[in-house]
């Protein structure tokens, strides 16, 4: 049913009344309750109309908010005679361009009236329900109510008697109420409304389960409406304290990150608990635990602001998330953590003011906002005091009550113990960051093989920093090794065992083993330590996988093997990005199976892209639909390496949140010139050496190498000697130009490798490998499937 317009409605007077006291509407309830036609009363002051001078002042004085008044008064009939009036006052403020006025409303005719004895309306028992009860006619006009209902409504019956629930009150509310009172004279059925209301006369507001019942006479007849109002405010407020409990389990912690623990827990309480919170933690010295005492009550505390919330704009004047500032004792929050309990402040605004006069302009906008109540909360976690939490009022009218510092207790324990594993993760991240990085390369070396680019992400979510590595070996002969890995596991433990297993792959690329052959060794060490991890009797979890590969500038070839690890992509000059075909291997760890090598020829100007799992598997891709978009992201036109690796990062981690650690690594391959290498066979002749370093000198006065003729002919003079003496046939010298060495290398078939030694004074041998290690800047021995090189390296002068 569409409800009545108001200034229509015959059985009440309405008068619309501006904030100068004068009339600007008068419907025909009035015109029936005073005998004043609307054009003798409107635009005319509403004094005028009060049978007693003054009689009508501070009635309707001008207010900036909702209010209302009731009152008896004495008005003047047009006829001359005093006519006693029971009125109620609605206060309208500004609104929407409209000037703040009053809306007066009061009953006209027969329903102002009592009850006849004989009404089927006067029988219903009000006095004895324990409940607020009142009766309404068929009219929707209130007939009889008990003294619950006149207390809740805040006017006696004799005031309120002959007028509608719209009348009486006007909330939106009470137009639902008044619609199912409606329905249950429609229906005859019964209804029940659930309304939340300011309660008439006070600052709180209340919650009322309104039940309604038809009245009937005797002949069953629908002569109005019982209305009984139940108060289940305790019984709401503790069902909405017990999901702001549970709203809290949930949404708060959602992170190991620290300011977002804090924030998530400043979000659940506003505008639920408080208008304003605010969340500061003390900043443990040296980056230990936070103190487990209270600080002294006297001494200023300094806290850092990591969390704020609120129903209004940032006030001017707070510390900004992330500032450090001094509170002094006089604050709450020193208070608070100095006494290491709850403190609740309820004052006037600028009472209240003076506690935050320790900022400019924070106590100016206590009073602005007009706050009224204050609590200081303690987070304490594990025995710690981590910080405090401020929680304000001025929207809601209400202070703090103590089931509101219960609750907000109950939930700052649990946003404390978010905040302190959210404080213990980062800390034993930041931890395993600065291990992984003391481990990782801090700039790749600069070889003549390879021109390399790198990028490495720690992981951002609560997995934690992991055990990816990737690093760039210098070998003899120019060659370089490229080496990508991934540790299982995540923190301290991962970043660790990642540093040994690092330490092990360059300890073996020394010795120049086949790249098949050091994962077996790598293998066998993964096994031992995983042994080591489980001598408590339980098995251990050390696992990882790795790739290996080895470039040579010379011959062009690139010999690789992979232990459980994605292959690397390929992308030939002037072509596309594809995969490379080579056999998987066993991850390590897993012990007692082999690993089969791959090798490729390379021409020059060759990409090749190395990876770890996080970076083609995250945002819920699978690693076939993760290597699509990276192989895209490479076929991209870029103008470096470095340019490329970004190109890469922004296609598969646009958002940057990475899931898992991610490594990248790529390597474009250069050939060193065939001028720039000289071979020659050795007869296993003793008497040629000489001739043989005179071809060693001729080809390095070709080169130009004049001033490292010298050296180099010392060191030919004894590789060849030793490989005649010692070695077995075919021999093979080679020299290798480089840009800043000077490489010899002599090869012959045996697989006894040379030792150094120190010579006694009258032995005729043994000091040609201590003359070698001299004169030069390093030497070594590698084996090769056909024996062994010993090679040598000289630095050459700066030619500039």
């Amino acid at each position: 049913m569409s409800p009545v317009n108001p200034l229509d409605d015959a059985a009440t007077a309405r008068a619309v009344v501006d904030d100068d006291g004068v009339v600007l509407e008068w419907n025909d309830g009035a015109v029936r309750l005073l005998g004043y036609g609307p054009d003798e009363v409107v635009g005319r002051p509403a004094s005028e109309l009060c049978a007693v001078e003054g009689g009508c002042e501070g009635l309707l004085a001008p207010l900036s908010v909702e209010r209302r008044t009731t009152a008896t008064v004495s008005l003047r009939h047009r006829d001359g005679r005093t006519v006693p009036v029971g009125l109620i006052g609605h206060r309208r403020p500004p609104r929407a361009g409209r000037p703040g006025h009053w809306l007066l409303v009061a009953p006209v005719g027969e329903t102002s009236g009592p009850l006849r004895p004989d009404d089927p309306l006067a029988v219903v028992e009000l006095v004895q329900s324990p409940c607020a009860t009142a009766v309404f006619d068929t009219g929707l006009r209130l007939r009889a109510m008990n003294a619950d209902m006149a207390r809740v409504l805040g006017a006696p019956a004799d005031r309120l008697r002959g007028l509608r629930v719209t009348d009486i009150g006007a909330r939106p509310e009470l137009t639902e109420v008044e619609q199912a009172m409606r329905q249950v004279l429609e229906t005859g059925e019964h209804r029940s409304v659930r309304v939340y209301i300011p309660q008439i006369g006070g600052s709180t507001s209340r919650a009322w389960l309104t039940s309604m019942a038809p009245v009937r006479d005797d002949r069953g007849e629908i002569r109005g409406v019982s209305l009984a109002s139940h108060d289940f405010t305790e019984q709401l407020r503790a069902r909405e304290r017990l999901e702001l409990v549970n709203e809290a389990s949930t949404r708060v912690g959602t992170t190991l990150d620290v300011r977002r623990t804090a924030q998530e827990f400043a979000d659940v309480l506003v505008p639920a608990l408080a208008d304003h919170v605010s969340v500061d933690l003390l900043d443990p010295e040296d980056g230990g635990d936070p103190p487990s005492e209270p600080p002294p009550p006297t001494v200023p505390v300094r806290l850092r602001r990591v969390a704020d919330r609120s129903v209004v704009t940032r006030a001017r004047g707070l510390p900004d998330v992330g500032e450090l500032a001094a509170y002094p004792a006089t604050t709450l929050q020193a208070e608070s953590l100095s006494q290491a309990r709850t403190l609740v402040v309820t004052d006037t605004p600028r009472a209240l003011a003076r506690r935050f006069a320790y900022r400019d302009g924070l106590d100016t906008r206590a009073v602005e906002v007009g706050m009224h109540s204050a609590m200081a909360v303690p987070l304490r976690a594990r025995g710690m005091i981590l910080g405090v939490a401020l929680l304000t009022r001025h929207r809601q009218q209400e202070p703090f009550s103590r089931d509101d510092v219960l609750l907000a207790e109950e939930v700052a324990a649990t946003a404390a113990v978010g905040i302190d594993n959210a404080r213990r993760y980062s800390r034993e991240r930041e931890v395993a960051l600065a291990l992984q990085r003391s481990l990782l390369p801090r700039s790749l070396p600069i070889t003549a093989a390879l021109q390399a680019a790198s990028r490495y992400l720690p992981a951002a979510r609560a997995g934690g920093v992991g055990g990816d590595w990737f690093d760039i070996i210098p070998l003899s002969g120019m060659r370089v090794a490229m080496v990508v890995g991934d540790v299982v596991g995540h923190g301290v433990q991962a970043s660790a065992t990642m540093g040994r297993l690092r330490t092990a792959v360059r300890t073996l690329a020394d010795i120049d083993l086949a790249p098949d052959e050091l994962l077996t060794h790598l293998d066998d060490l993964v096994v031992r330590l995983s042994e080591e991890a489980g001598n408590d009797g339980s098995p251990g979890e050390v696992g990882a996988t790795c790739l290996y590969a080895v470039y040579d500038p010379v011959s062009r070839r690139c010999s690789l093997a992979r232990a459980g690890h994605q292959p690397p992509l390929m992308v030939l000059p002037g072509g596309l990005p594809e995969p490379v075909e080579m056999p998987a291997g066993p991850p390590l760890g897993v012990g007692g199976l082999p690993f089969e090598a791959a090798e490729l020829d390379l021409p020059e100007g060759t990409v090749l892209a190395f990876y770890t799992d996080g970076l083609v598997m995250n945002r819920g891709l699978d690693v076939d639909a993760g290597r699509v978009l990276l192989q895209e992201a490479l076929a991209e036109p870029a103008a470096s390496l470095d340019e490329s690796c970004e190109q890469v990062l922004a296609t598969l981690l646009p958002r940057g949140d990475v899931a898992d650690d991610v490594a990248l690594l790529l390597a474009r391959t250069r050939g060193l010139p065939a001028s720039k290498v000289a071979t020659w066979d050795i007869p296993a002749d003793p008497a040629l050496v000489a001739a043989i370093r005179k071809q060693a000198v001729k080809q390095l006065d070709h080169w130009g190498l004049e001033d490292a003729a010298f050296t180099a002919e010392l060191v030919v003079s004894e590789l060849v000697t030793n490989a005649i003496r010692y070695g077995a046939r075919p021999i093979r010298l080679r020299l290798i130009h480089g840009s800043t060495t000077l490489i010899c290398e002599v090869s012959d078939t045996s697989h006894t490798a040379p030792h150094l030694r120190r010579a006694r004074t009258f032995d005729e041998g043994g000091r040609g490998l201590l003359l070698v290690a001299q004169l030069t800047q390093r030497w070594g021995t590698r084996h090769t499937p056909d024996g062994k090189t010993i090679w040598a390296e000289l630095a050459l002068l700066d030619e500039a």
